[in-house]
């Protein structure tokens, strides 16, 4: 017995060794050789010195320092997954911050890219570093720890709480360090960016043709007063509560717009000599021409509106009227175009409706979800829903043709047919059983497509162009073909609060089938997919319109991919998905793509080329390519008992 316990002793010890290196030697390491070589293959703005960058590592040294001490001290544990701490930490670092052991591991990175002046280091593995802690948390560890620890204790730095409540002093200072922070790095990084080659101008004739009015700077430098005071004056933590979500999910919508739509608005030139018109000029030196549609100017003056007119009700019609002079005064002052400004309102409204909005996206999946039909052809069944395969295979297709070249138009097809077959194969081995006779499965559709990318390229094609043309159509054939998982219920989420989730009720969904959930709240996953690889999408045709080598599009495609899976993975509740050392099987693949995506963006190729129109003819391999995904994900033999006769 002595014996036993001696080597389970040696087990734990020799585990919690390899940890340790791995996240504090072997990640740092591999972090820094992908930044060194990226910076050897994309042209990305450097910025930083020595003094700045060490400063802002050691601060963060010194918070994971002091947030694994805590841990050990307090917690009887070490900052691992596999080895948590006995006891819930609230004391030190914990005491001001959820997570400060990944909020320092970002510092550090930051800083160092910063002293090395590594611009892919703080443009690409910092952020990537970021997302993944984000991901890791909100899709495992918070999961984890309350499981073990029940409620969590919230810490100093947190949103208010949606309660009447008067707001605390950490209440306000929280928006600030928040919210307020949150918009100054996207804002500030975005600037930083610079002008992109394709940007294009915001201004229409009319507009470009205003005059400037100088006395009109009085009121647009007025607006970052009206901002800042307005968490100040807030009497309940729920106005608050709003005022930093809303402005939380500005930066979250408005920020990815900046980046993807490349309009600018250069400021006019200053009339006069007067005070005004050297503050105008020194905004203009401070100040740059991206970030402009929707303007911030406009969404911040109308959340502030919003929240003084919670707190002083009868004034609202003094409020609303300010927002909209800073609003004008973005446009007499020369700062913005006409466009930034109407874009700022709509903005503005779908932020402060963004519950609304998701609910009728839910409410309208929920519809679609028990919306079955099925037509019977003698033995076989034609299922109407197999519609949504059929046009995301061709539409994604012709995408991946377009970018890919006609030269590569063979190939295309032959991968398209092979990711069908793949994902087949995998489902098959993977999740088959008798009461799944022709599943299909997401990963061995990349599997089929990477085994021909490897087919073309030992034929002498080009087979980095070819998989990263694909990667971006079949991030919209893997959108549109989510609508197919909501009515057939496969890909479906866990359990959900009612506010959150949908209800599957037809009888032929696997919902109600497999998992026995019929009229149970479940969480929209396949409607998270969807949003989620339409980003991506968006994302890569703007590195394909910005030239960028096709190896990095074919990496973004698997470190996006990855990241999204890993969270929406993390709401399924697939009852024959597996779980492995507390992850279900799909996110440790996750993982393997987010890593994948970083090694095959370290490959050295050429410049994604512009799109060109399909060789002739090219539409009847498209729909002879969609006949056939509706064949596979469609048609089936519904009496039958033998392997890839039934969809259900």
């Amino acid at each position: 017995m002595t014996v036993t316990r001696a080597r389970l002793s040696t087990r734990a010890v020799t585990a919690r060794a390899l940890y340790a290196v791995l996240f504090s030697a072997a990640l740092p390491a591999a972090l820094i050789l992908w930044a060194r070589r990226l910076d050897t293959l994309l042209r990305l703005p450097a910025y930083g010195t020595p003094i700045q960058g060490t400063a802002i590592a050691a601060a963060g040294v010194a918070l994971v320092t002091a947030a694994t001490w805590a841990l050990w001290r307090f917690g009887h544990g070490l900052p691992a997954s596999p080895f948590p701490p006995d006891r819930l930490v609230t004391r030190g670092p914990y005491r001001f911050v959820a997570h400060p052991i990944y909020v320092g591991a970002v510092a550090v990175s930051a800083g160092v890219s910063l002293a090395a002046r590594s611009a892919a280091g703080l443009w690409i593995a910092t952020p990537v570093l970021a997302a993944a802690c984000a991901v890791f948390v909100m899709a495992f560890e918070r999961g984890a720890t309350v499981a073990s620890f029940g409620r969590l204790p919230v810490p100093l730095l947190r949103l208010p709480g949606d309660t009447i409540a008067w707001p605390t002093l950490w209440d306000r200072v929280s928006v600030f360090v928040l919210a307020f922070g949150a918009w100054l790095v996207a804002y500030e990084a975005v600037q930083a960016l610079g002008i992109p080659g394709d940007a294009r101008s915001a201004y229409f004739a009319w507009d470009r043709g205003l005059p400037v009015l100088p006395w009109t700077e009085a009121i647009y430098a007025l607006t970052y007063v009206f901002v800042a005071i307005a968490p100040l004056v807030a009497n309940r933590q729920r106005d608050l509560r709003r005022f930093a979500v809303d402005g939380l999910v500005a930066v979250a919508l408005i920020a990815p717009i900046y980046l993807l739509v490349p309009l600018i608005a250069e400021a006019k030139p200053v009339p006069g000599d007067g005070w005004l018109s050297a503050l105008m000029r020194f905004e203009r030196v401070h100040d740059g021409p991206v970030c402009a549609a929707p303007s911030f100017h406009v969404v911040w003056a109308c959340l502030a509106a919003r929240l003084y007119s919670s707190r002083w009700p009868r004034l609202r019609l003094a409020f609303w009227p300010a927002a909209c002079a800073i609003a004008a005064s973005c446009l007499t002052t020369g700062m913005h175009a006409a466009l930034d400004i109407v874009t700022g309102f709509l903005a503005y409204v779908v932020i402060v409706r963004a519950s609304a909005v998701w609910r009728v996206m839910c409410d309208g999946a929920e519809a679609l979800a028990n919306a079955w039909h099925e037509i019977r052809l003698g033995p076989a069944r034609l299922i109407v829903h197999g519609a949504y395969a059929a046009l995301g295979g061709g539409l994604g297709t012709a995408i991946a043709g377009l970018l890919a070249g006609p030269d590569l138009w063979p190939w295309v097809v032959v991968m398209a047919l092979a990711s069908v077959v793949g994902a087949g194969i995998w489902a098959q081995v993977v999740e088959g059983s008798s009461q799944l006779l022709r599943p299909f499965g997401y990963f061995g559709s990349v599997g089929g497509a990477v085994l021909t990318a490897t087919a073309a390229g030992a034929a002498g094609a080009d087979g980095w162009r070819l998989a990263a043309a694909f990667a971006v159509g079949a991030t919209f054939t893997q959108a549109i073909g989510r609508l197919r998982c909501l009515v057939q219920g496969c890909c479906h989420g866990r359990e959900a609060p009612a506010w959150a989730g949908i209800r599957h009720t037809h009888p032929c969904s696997r919902v109600v089938r497999l998992a026995h959930l019929a009229g149970v709240p479940v969480y929209p996953t396949a409607l998270i997919s969807l949003v989620w690889m339409l980003f991506v999408g968006a994302c890569l045709l703007r590195l394909w319109a910005a030239g960028a080598p096709v190896t990095f599009v074919l990496g973004a495609y698997f470190i996006l991919a990855g990241l999204g899976r890993f969270v929406e993975e993390h709401f399924r509740g697939e009852p024959q998905t597996r779980v492995v050392l507390g992850l279900r099987l799909y996110q440790w693949l996750a993982i393997a793509f987010v890593i994948a995506g970083a090694v095959v963006t370290c490959v050295a190729s050429a410049g994604a080329p512009p799109a060109s129109p399909l060789p002739a003819g090219a539409s009847i391999p498209v729909l002879a390519l969609a006949a056939f995904c509706y064949a596979a994900y469609g048609v089936d033999l519904p009496q039958s008992h033998r392997r890839f006769s039934r969809l259900l």
